[in-house]
């Protein structure tokens, strides 16, 4: 008798073709590339920015100290101290990814622990941990991340941490309901029955099959988690200045809102492409990674 457990959904051999999948689809490109540039700017941003980011220059204002509208000099223009905003759009990108990638990461993790403990012991644990879901998906996100920021000092891990303790509970629903599925599975049985211990099930049977909707829901995530970082930053209980995010330089800016609105719709513009970049790639994963949704468009 064998136990063999159906293939994952995405093995690692199919990498290289979900990939190909994914590129081609024209709108799921355009999020790629969108993406590409991103965090290549981030990343190089030592390299591409003009000029320092938190450096006032004497020019960089008009005689009526008004900011500078974009220019040969200053591409993006200048903000209401005189610093160049494409310098500060690049270094705000590495904050914007950073918080986006470590927050949304740690939010899987706390996620996917809970929806599978939850999913596969079930009983008394199963139910503490998902009342406990329950209650946390009861607060409104953005009110209680701006709770808790506004406890702890800000800075650029607690904002992350803060992120990812407000967004897990999502994940950890999806989770908990594949894995009660699975746990009730022929091949799992059959498992438990030639005396697998939990941690060959769980690891060897259980994951590998959420790893699609991991995948899914980790691509989806970072567009809410930089949205969301970008929302503390503009209310002034992110990423504090001098450290520039996409969401501080519009809320350091927002009273030249009228008298040089690039200050505002530049930024915001960077938001709103990355977010839906991430939002078009997670849509094209989802289509390809999971069976039920294959050939819709």
């Amino acid at each position: 008798m064998t136990a063999a457990a159906p293939i994952a959904t995405a093995p690692a051999d199919k990498a290289p073709s979900v990939l190909r999948r994914l590129l081609g689809r024209k709108l799921a490109l355009f999020g790629f590339l969108i993406i590409v540039i991103c965090v290549g700017g981030a990343v190089f941003a030592n390299w591409l920015a003009p000029f320092d980011p938190n450096e006032q220059f004497f020019d960089g204002l008009t005689l009526e100290g008004a900011p500078l509208p974009p220019g040969p000099v200053y591409w993006f223009g200048t903000d209401l101290l005189g610093r160049d905003l494409l310098s500060r759009l690049l270094y705000g990108a590495q904050t914007s990814l950073i918080i986006g990638l470590v927050a949304n990461g740690a939010a899987l993790f706390i996620g996917t622990l809970v929806g599978v403990t939850a999913g596969y012991f079930r009983g008394v644990i199963g139910t503490v941990l998902m009342r406990f879901t329950d209650l946390m998906m009861a607060f409104p996100a953005l009110l209680l991340a701006i709770c808790l920021a506004a406890i702890f000092q800000p800075s650029l891990w607690i904002v992350a941490l803060v992120i990812a303790f407000v967004n897990w509970v999502q994940t950890a629903r999806v989770v908990f309901t594949q894995t009660s599925s699975l746990a009730e599975r022929d091949f799992i049985a059959a498992e438990k029955t030639l005396g697998a211990g939990h941690g060959r099930i769980l690891f060897r049977h259980i994951l590998p099959h959420l790893l699609p909707t991991l995948i899914v829901w980790g691509t989806l995530g970072i567009s809410t988690t930089v949205l969301l970082e970008a929302t503390l930053s503009f209310l002034g209980v992110g990423v504090q200045p001098p450290i520039p995010s996409w969401g501080n330089i519009i809320f350091e800016n927002q009273t030249w809102f009228q008298a040089a609105p690039w200050l505002v719709f530049i930024p915001g513009a960077a938001i709103l492409l990355l977010a839906l970049a991430f939002n078009l790639v997670g849509d094209a994963l989802r289509d390809i990674l999971d069976p039920t949704q294959q050939g819709r468009d």
